[in-house]
């Protein structure tokens, strides 16, 4: 029988003690090749422990390859070939972003309500995809993404912005961040960018750390006049909503900007079309995509806002003198996001429950900001508000001596996280008033009043 020691005082499993004694003996040959085990009952009975104690030790070992079951007859050691086999201490690994799991109220501006959020038709549409006439999404897609999503695309780009575009001129990838060095490589001979200032804080990270020109934004977008001042023949811009001052970039300076394209071949604009799906005054602010005459705008856009970010599911649209290079340049790429994501998205948006989503989520982060906002006009009028117009979040401005960074640890102490504007700075600005984003997407409806009243309270503004 075997005669192992096991330690029931111990904070150890009796199941683990007993595999690694088991497995121990046979590798040090104390159990012989061949050696059948005791059976489970047998055992269990001389080691006053429960039998399924014992299966769950057995069940290790064969997984492992250390013994093997033969039905009816019993458990045998099996050679392992001599093969070396370490030890190894098991090391407690620290807990990644511990420190967010205390924090009660998250400001960030790309949180959504995921309240609202359809699950029953989305689980639906899941159900029925994931059967057996779906098997052929088992195979590898098209690279630039699935053609019934790119056409689901560019039908909706039409309608909702103006855009006209054919499938063809699509490309689908895994978010933003995947997407903008394919699109900087596609322009990288002799390319100089230039970026808004304050502005999206992933491409400098991307590709553009030590080359990047930094444009001024004001209350109407980017400021052309500095941009035609620069050796610039890219630019960045996020025209419909700019992030993340929230401004609009005015009907002169969209003209101006098509002109300052228009004047060099190699000149291109790359619009980002953040949040424009979310806009609460006025009417929907054209693409620049949809006025260009002259094949000069790359459009980019993503599902982060309008469904969800953990989708993982973005977009350009080429202009068409770039098609063959993108083909020239990718044909080995394939595509990055799961086929039978795309396709749920495409039944989504084909059925029309896209545009329906996006109607209530509209009203439903219209009712917070205009919360949020009564709020701030109220109790705290010495707060300054700016982008309100549009989006998930909006900028707050406040007549304090603390520096951003201080306000900002002096928050999370109070369970509260928030994000300063500084941290989207490609050159230094001299704000008057620390200035942050205030995301509201994330907070619930009845949470907002309580968050702000905390956050103005540790930062010692009165009511």
């Amino acid at each position: 029988m075997l005669m192992f020691e096991l330690n029931k005082n111990t904070t150890k499993p009796l199941y683990e003690q007993l595999y690694i004694g088991i497995k121990n003996a046979i590798l040090s040959q104390q159990i012989e090749v061949g050696t059948k085990l005791p059976s489970k009952k047998k055992l269990a009975e001389f080691l006053n422990i429960s039998q399924t104690t014992i299966e769950v030790s057995y069940a290790q070992l064969i997984a492992e390859g250390f013994i093997v079951s033969k039905p009816r007859i019993g458990y045998f050691v099996e050679d392992i070939n001599e093969l070396p086999y370490i030890e190894t201490e098991q090391v407690e690994l620290p807990v990644e972003h511990a420190e967010n799991q205390n924090i009660q109220f998250d400001f960030h501006p790309g949180k959504v309500d995921t309240d609202s959020f359809p699950f029953p038709l989305w689980r639906k549409y899941a159900k029925n995809l994931y059967d057996l006439p779906s098997k052929e999404l088992l195979q590898n897609g098209e690279p630039q993404g699935e053609y019934t999503l790119r056409t689901e695309i560019a039908k909706y780009l039409y309608q909702s912005r103006g855009i006209v575009c054919k499938p063809e001129q699509i490309v689908i990838g895994s978010g933003t961040e995947q997407l903008l060095p394919m699109i900087l490589r596609l322009l990288e001979n002799d390319s100089n960018f230039a970026l808004e200032n304050p502005g999206y804080s992933a491409i400098p990270r991307i590709q553009l750390q030590n080359k990047a020109i930094p444009i001024p934004v004001d209350e109407d977008g980017l400021i052309v006049d500095e941009l035609e001042k620069t050796n610039a023949n890219v630019v960045y811009i996020t025209p419909s909503h700019q992030f993340p001052t929230g401004a609009v970039l005015s009907a002169t300076r969209r003209t101006q900007l098509m002109h300052w394209a228009a004047k060099l071949e190699n000149r291109y604009i790359i619009e980002d079309d953040y949040d424009s799906e979310f806009r609460y005054t006025g009417k929907p602010i054209p693409a620049l995509q949809g006025m260009d005459q002259n094949d000069k705008v790359i459009y980019l856009s993503t599902f982060t806002k309008s469904l969800m970010p953990s989708l993982r599911v973005a977009y350009f649209v080429l202009p068409s003198p770039l098609l063959k290079k993108y083909k020239e340049t990718f044909s080995y790429y394939s595509a990055t996001v799961p086929r039978f994501d795309q396709h749920i998205v495409a039944s989504f948006m084909r059925d029309g429950y896209f545009s329906k989503h996006l109607n209530r989520m509209r009203k439903i982060y219209r009712k917070k900001l205009d919360k949020l906002t009564h709020i701030f006009h109220t109790d705290y009028p010495e707060v300054i508000i700016t982008g309100d117009q549009a989006g998930m979040h909006i900028l707050i401005s406040l007549p304090l001596q603390k520096s951003e960074k201080e306000l900002q640890t002096i928050a999370a102490e109070s369970s509260i996280a928030i994000y300063p504007v500084i941290d989207y700075l490609l050159k230094p600005i001299d704000y008057k008033y620390p200035t942050f984003l205030l995301g509201f997407g994330g907070i619930p409806f009845e949470k907002i009043e309580e968050g702000i009243h905390q956050l103005m309270q540790c930062w010692g503004i009165a009511r």
